[in-house]
């Protein structure tokens, strides 16, 4: 799989230079200048206006409460799981910027032009979280899962699962799992441990979801380092009970610092009935070269070039599909949450990767326009033919470059000297060993 990648790393097409101090002040800088208290529903309305949307969202945590009840729980673990009701509202269409959080500049906040927090209703019982998912249950019977990343507060994460949701339309019921994240550059270290602290917690809630028989099947979509936590519960789950629970049918690993060795042995432990994988990446991604650089200087997942080998030939092998963020551009200064922000991929995650489809089928790369998303560019030496308009998303997914090959022979008869979206004869792609 990704074994002895380290020795083959591919170098970036330009040097990137950005000071180890430098990165973690712009990482600083995210979430300066917001109030305290959002989380407590008295800072918001009472009454909401007509036609403001609302998401519904079942939390999970292994926090420890906060001893201030307007921010609920604090960065510091507890001794358990908690879990909790919570509804956030969004601003009407029109007063806001899709794939953005509007974080309120003073409270009380104005649910027409801020999220806010309409409600929080913390659970005693499993028997309340399960009625809960009963009845936010959608016609899809689908359930996403979300966990967070490094330098999350506990209203970062909700607040940012509620965009994704809304923004998304995805059709499924929202579970958001957000462990103790001290939401400091400086705690790097005390981050990630946490994630270790928590995995079992996560494991449990996955298998609890998955045994539900009112769930058709799990979405789990994680970003940044809590990818390292969904995959360290997956594998945790597949040595203890064999395999991953089979209605976990879909992982969505968005900008995941994961090592790409280790990565490597995760995919390998969790076994061929692994869920289905796609993977986020941007190569421009400075929060992860920081993470790159205090982590050995290995290769993080999140900031490979699909195309280049030994990764493409190891995510072939393993049906693993990655979608190129890379050419996108983002108003995050770091590159870290394009997955989020962009309209056109939040709508991929909604519209087809929670459904458990593939985002890069032949339809959907040649027929179906999905604004600026589409498969790459498969050109003919010496014209100017494509199949698909240039874009700045690029995707490498398996059994797309399948169907791509039959597809452009359907179309022009003929395979010639063509060259694949990513460089490669098509003849690779027609016949994939």
């Amino acid at each position: 799989m990704f074994a002895d990648m380290s020795s083959a790393r591919q170098p970036f097409l330009r040097a990137m230079r950005l000071a180890t101090v430098g990165g973690m002040l712009l990482l600083l800088a995210a979430c300066a200048g917001r109030p305290i208290g959002v989380m407590d529903p008295a800072n918001s309305q009472a009454s909401l206006p007509p036609g403001i949307p609302t998401v519904d969202l079942l939390v999970a945590t292994t926090r420890a409460p906060d001893s201030n009840p307007a921010v609920l729980f604090s960065g510091e673990r507890g001794t358990g799981l908690a879990l909790s009701a919570v509804t956030v509202s969004i601003p009407p269409d029109g007063k806001r910027e899709v794939g953005q959080v509007q974080w309120p500049k003073k409270l009380p906040s104005d649910p027409m032009k801020t999220f806010t927090t309409v409600s929080v209703a913390p659970m005693l019982s499993a028997a309340q979280a399960k009625d809960w998912g009963r009845s936010h249950m959608t016609k899809s019977r689908r359930v996403m899962v979300f966990v967070h990343g490094f330098n999350n507060r506990y209203e970062d994460a909700v607040y940012r699962f509620a965009q994704i949701v809304h923004d998304s339309g995805a059709d499924v019921a929202p579970v958001i799992f957000t462990w103790p994240s001290r939401a400091s550059i400086f705690d790097y270290n005390y981050d990630k441990e946490s994630t270790n602290y928590s995995r079992d917690a996560l494991e449990e809630l996955l298998r609890t979801v998955a045994r539900d028989p009112s769930v058709s099947d799990v979405t789990v979509m994680a970003h940044s380092m809590g990818t390292w936590l969904a995959m360290e519960a997956l594998r945790q789950m597949a040595i203890r009970d064999g395999k991953v629970a089979s209605k976990i049918s879909n992982v969505i690993l968005a900008a995941p610092d994961l090592d790409v060795d280790v990565f490597g042995r995760q995919i390998a432990e969790i076994g061929k009935t692994n869920p289905k994988f796609t993977i986020f990446t941007s190569q421009d991604d400075r929060a992860l070269l920081v993470s790159r650089r205090i982590s050995g200087n290995v290769d993080r997942l999140g900031q490979i070039d699909p195309a280049a080998e030994p990764y493409r030939t190891a995510l072939e092998k393993f049906g693993i599909s990655v979608i190129d963020l890379t050419k996108m551009k983002s108003g995050d200064s770091l590159n870290h949450g394009k997955f989020a922000e962009s309209p056109d991929v939040v709508k991929l995650i909604g519209t087809r990767l929670a459904a458990g489809q593939t985002v890069t089928d032949s339809d959907v790369g040649i027929g179906e326009a999905l604004g600026s998303v589409a498969v790459g560019a498969a050109s003919t030496v010496g014209q100017a033919a494509s199949v698909a308009v240039s874009t700045p998303i690029a995707v490498f997914d398996p059994a797309t470059r399948r169907n791509y090959g039959g597809q452009w022979k359907r179309m022009t008869g003929s395979v010639g000297t063509t060259v694949g979206a990513f460089g490669a004869p098509l003849e690779v792609i027609t016949n994939p060993k």
